[in-house]
């Protein structure tokens, strides 16, 4: 399926489109109306039918936000591996704690956590 183009140009009122190949121009109040709003216009200057392409928007925004939410897409990343690495942290204290012998009721008065959490904590 063809992909057409488009870029949306923030303004007062809310964005301007502009159709990479065919030229069309729009303006819409939300971003999210851009491929709506297109659709009609972009098939008829293309000679295409309206289900015959799909349209990709891509706005035009400041350098920073790419900076951003790169680094905030960075720190979810460690985040997530931070939260693996606890997990097994806590699996190998529990682990610990039942090879000491201790119930798993102490093991999770020790740990801070229900007994049962404490049992999957042992099972895995």
């Amino acid at each position: 399926m063809t992909t057409l183009h488009v870029t949306a140009t923030k303004n007062k009122r809310g964005w301007t489109l502009v159709g990479v190949e065919y030229g069309a121009v729009s303006e819409v109040a939300r971003l999210d109306q851009a491929v709506d709003d297109m659709r009609e216009p972009l098939a008829w200057l293309s000679g295409l039918a309206e289900d015959a392409f799909d349209i990709e928007v891509s706005p035009e925004i400041p350098q920073l936000f790419r900076v951003e939410q790169e680094k905030a897409e960075q720190l979810r990343a460690e985040a997530e591996r931070a939260k693996s690495a606890a997990a097994e942290h806590a699996r190998k204290a529990a682990h610990v704690l039942a090879d000491a012998g201790l119930s798993m009721r102490d093991i999770g008065s020790v740990m801070g956590v229900s007994h049962q959490r404490a049992h999957q904590l042992v099972s895995a």
